[in-house]
């Protein structure tokens, strides 16, 4: 079973910031899908930009949305060091 996607915080470049309820954080670059189907519409920065969480995943209007192992396994996770 994948992690599911607690917090999702868009940037300019087509970059997705996401913390996953493992407490992994990271993030999806969201690029290389830009010119395929619906995800053709993110292209337009304010449809972009209006990325959610509705469950455990990632969702925009329009019906627009990723499934949560795609998510967990594409995006580059980034390691955080913890003092102790």
């Amino acid at each position: 079973m994948y992690p599911s996607v607690k917090k999702v915080v868009p940037s300019e470049d087509y970059m997705l910031s996401i913390e996953f309820d493992n407490g992994e954080h990271g993030t999806l670059d969201m690029r290389p899908y830009l010119d395929f189907g619906v995800f053709q519409r993110l292209k337009d920065r304010d449809t972009f930009r209006r990325v959610r969480v509705p469950f455990d995943t990632i969702e925009w209007d329009s019906e627009i949305d990723l499934d949560p192992e795609f998510v967990y396994e594409k995006c580059q996770r980034i390691s955080v060091n913890r003092k102790d």
